[in-house]
């Protein structure tokens, strides 16, 4: 550097010199090329292919068929066929997908939610042939025959599944994001209770058949493994129990329900 400016007779500015002994550093350690502005250039075009490859990577894992077809990568290919939500549906998917990858990315189904993906939450509960199961830890492959409903298919055209109904006027949710998972966990829950099946905390574990009258309790219990961050439990309980109970459970209505059935028994 002293060279250049006896050569030169001017001293470089701030920039130049720092321009030059990059490109003298780099020169030395002989690993980036020949110069700082190959360096970068290298760098940018490595970039801009990772880029390539994770946009070209996101489409794939994206992208469903109407057909069927597996995607390209899929390294273990099956075919399973299973109806969902009354429709009849048949995937050629990799052996490993899970249900809820394959209803969110193959069928389009988006209700049913990725929360965890572990199984703890329960956002991605959905109903086979009856019973609540989670989809982030059911393999499709596992579906084969089967009758699948997920939040979609809950409510009757226009018409809302009681269960929602409840839950819309109890205002058991907050940001909803569990919302779908709670309800089809909710009203797989009232078939358990119709065939007198018993959880953890039940009192008479010797008890065979019959209907279970849930208390609150029982109702928590049994709807522990869905969590709801927002904490609107307390609405959750009570819309369940509403729909349970076939009567209501807010104040208000509980209220004029004991007034009609004091005014009918006077007369």
């Amino acid at each position: 550097m002293n060279k250049e400016i006896e050569d030169t007779g001017t001293v470089p500015d701030a920039e130049t010199l720092m321009q030059a002994d990059e490109e003298q550093l780099l020169d030395e350690l002989g690993i980036f090329g020949d110069s700082r502005r190959r360096f970068l250039g290298q760098m940018a075009g490595v970039g801009i292919g990772a880029l390539i490859l994770q946009v070209l990577a996101d489409e794939k894992a994206l992208a469903f068929s109407e057909s069927g077809t597996a995607p390209a990568f899929a390294e273990n290919p099956v075919s399973v066929s299973f109806t969902v939500n009354g429709a009849k549906k048949s995937l050629e998917l990799d052996s490993r997908m899970t249900l809820l990858d394959a209803l969110r990315e193959r069928l389009g189904l988006t209700g049913s939610k990725k929360g965890c993906d572990h199984g703890q939450c329960g956002a991605c509960t959905v109903i086979i042939d009856g019973r609540r199961v989670l989809g982030c830890l059911t393999l499709t492959a596992q579906c084969g025959g089967k009758d699948i409903t997920t939040i979609e298919g809950i409510a009757h055209g226009t018409e809302l599944h009681p269960m929602q109904a409840s839950f819309i006027k109890h205002d058991g949710f907050q940001c909803g994001y569990c919302t779908p998972g709670q309800i089809c966990s909710a009203i797989a829950l009232m078939d358990e209770a119709r065939n007198g099946e018993l959880s953890f905390i039940s009192d008479d574990v010797r008890r065979k058949g019959g209907a279970i009258t849930l208390s609150d309790d029982e109702i928590r219990e049994r709807m522990s493994g869905n969590l709801c961050r927002c904490g609107a439990y307390p609405n959750i309980v009570a819309a369940i129990r509403e729909v349970h109970t076939g009567k209501p459970t807010d104040a208000m209505a509980f209220h004029k329900l004991i007034m009609a059935e004091e005014n009918d028994a006077s007369v």
